[in-house]
Formats: C-alpha cells, structure tokens, sequence
C-alpha cells in the first residue's frame, strides 16, 4: 500500500527534496507552504506523516502536532529545524512527535525514519 506524507515548509524545494530522497519506497509527497494550507490539505486527505519545519509564517510545529491529533489515522509528526540539538528532540518526543529530522537532510536517516513511519502505517492499514 503506497504511504502518503505530508511536507508543511516555507521552502518548496524542502518537498522535492524528500521526494528524491524516497525515491523507490511507495510513497506520495505532497506540500503546504503554511499551518493554513496544511489544515486544508489534512481535511482533504488521509496522510501516514507529516514532516513539519519547526517554525512557519503562521504558526509552529505545535501547531500541526495538535492539528494532526483529530485527524483520522492521527499521521505521525516528524519536526524539523537546523538547529535540532538534544533538548528540542526531548521537547518534541514529550510532546508527542514521532522524531526530530535535522537540517540538512540527510538522506539515510530520511529514508529510515520514513521507512519505520511507513511500514507501521501499513500495519495499522492491513488491521482495519
């Protein structure tokens, strides 16, 4: 069953990126450039995950994770920011993301953590 995810950042490129960098896993990328759109493309479609920068134009990635709680299949929330360091991965993991992604992405850890996401949607997929 092929995964959707969700890229809310301020930078286009950011989806295209991932996209290439899970390039062979069955996957669908789609972007929102705002908290705003990312509302909008929620309530339209299913996703498995959600990768968020840290802080938008016109909100953060708080307010995604809460957005994303309501939501059916309640996507994983994946955050990301150039300056993840340990404190704001153990914020982000108590709160209740799914992980911390640094900036620059580096494709490895891109396709593991999206990989693990995927293979757990699947699972919950095949139970309903």
């Amino acid at each position: 069953m092929r995964s959707r995810i969700l890229v809310i950042s301020g930078h286009r490129d950011d989806a295209l990126h991932i996209s290439q960098m899970l390039h062979g896993l069955p996957v669908a990328v789609d972007y929102a450039g705002s908290v705003r759109q990312a509302r909008s493309e929620i309530r339209q479609k299913r996703f498995d995950a959600v990768l968020v920068e840290a802080t938008l134009t016109d909100g953060n990635w708080l307010d995604v994770l809460n957005m994303t709680r309501d939501c059916p299949g309640q996507p994983q929330v994946i955050v990301t920011d150039p300056q993840a360091d340990a404190q704001f991965w153990a914020k982000a993991l108590n709160l209740g993301a799914y992980d911390l992604l640094p900036q620059p992405f580096y494709a490895p850890e891109v396709r593991r953590i999206f990989s693990n996401v995927c293979a757990g949607a699947d699972v919950i997929h095949a139970a309903v």
